[in-house]
């Protein structure tokens, strides 16, 4: 780049020189770029200089490239091309209003869907959209600039992670539940309950026999009656009163808020792990996506507060 910088003038002369050479005509360009026919006639007489050789032909009241110059025009244009096409390209990402956040439909509808008239009153001119999968996508390859992940940061080399909600898990049920069955105040108690699991196809989930190891107590796999392999199903159906089931405490809360869920049992699981924000290292986020990133660790971090106070 250095050559470069010794061999023309200035990158402003490049553009005079395609506008000049597009129209054959010095007058034209100028009309073009704002300037002067004399702004343009000089520019092109000192890249002219700068190369060595003559440019155009120039005749009465007319101009015309030289085969140097035709060459060096067709390469000049098709560069000064790419480079508009890029800078709009980036210009356009900047003013992007639509935001993509990949996530479990667990995440999507129990988490975000609640929060979405805050975040509508909050960044009313960005445009969220939720994209949902069984698994966890690739941001890189999508691409999509945030995501939701639960588990270990390092795990995930190539994305910045920020904390949103600790792992923490209870036993849910309906007051309806707890009427007909009795509360189950212990969890030995819940060993004779109607328990809903979760069969997670693909990503890792705490299950009732490590919620229950954690309590010291050992649970029998054929105890199993109810299986399901979605949560947002699973939550359905304790609210159904078919039983009860595991609840992840961020996804919960606003269940248990209302009444409308119970946690029972004695006794909550931190797993030690979390779930996080994660955006890939190999590209920055532009306004928008760090607006909505900021928004949700804003969320997050109110969540934990209002939890930590109940």
């Amino acid at each position: 780049m250095e050559n470069l910088r010794r061999l023309l003038p200035s990158a402003a002369s490049l553009i005079v020189f395609e506008a000049a050479g597009r129209h054959q005509n010095f007058t034209r360009a100028a009309n073009e770029l704002g300037m002067t026919q004399a702004a343009v006639s000089y520019a092109i007489r000192g890249l002219e200089e700068q190369l060595g050789v003559p440019l155009f032909h120039r005749v009465h009241r007319a101009v015309e490239l030289t085969e140097a110059g035709e060459k060096f025009h067709a390469d000049v244009s098709v560069g000064l091309s790419r480079i508009q096409k890029s800078a709009e390209d980036i210009r356009s990402k900047g003013r992007e209003t639509n935001v993509t956040l990949a996530a479990s439909t667990a995440f999507a509808s129990m988490w975000m869907l609640p929060r979405l008239n805050r975040m509508r009153e909050d960044l009313p001119e960005i445009d969220l959209r939720i994209q949902t999968s069984v698994r966890d996508l690739d941001l890189d390859e999508e691409p999509i600039p945030l995501g939701i992940r639960g588990g270990d940061p390092s795990h995930w080399p190539r994305y910045h992670a920020a904390l949103l909600a600790d792992e923490v898990v209870n036993a849910v049920a309906t007051p309806a539940y707890i009427e007909q069955h009795g509360l189950p105040a212990t969890p030995a108690d819940l060993l004779r309950h109607n328990l809903i699991h979760l069969e997670e196809p693909v990503r890792r989930a705490c299950d009732w026999t490590e919620w229950f190891a954690s309590a010291g107590l050992a649970y029998p796999p054929q105890a199993r009656r109810l299986a399901i392999n979605d949560y947002v199903l699973v939550i359905q159906a304790v609210l159904s009163g078919e039983g009860v089931a595991l609840g992840w405490e961020h996804l919960t809360d606003p269940q248990v808020r209302s009444g409308a869920l119970v946690p029972v049992g004695n006794h909550v699981l931190k797993t030690g792990l979390a779930f996080y924000v994660v955006w890939p290292r190999s590209r920055e986020l532009n306004n928008q996506a760090r607006r909505v990133r900021d928004w949700l660790l804003a969320e997050g971090t109110r969540n934990r507060v209002e939890s930590a106070k109940n």
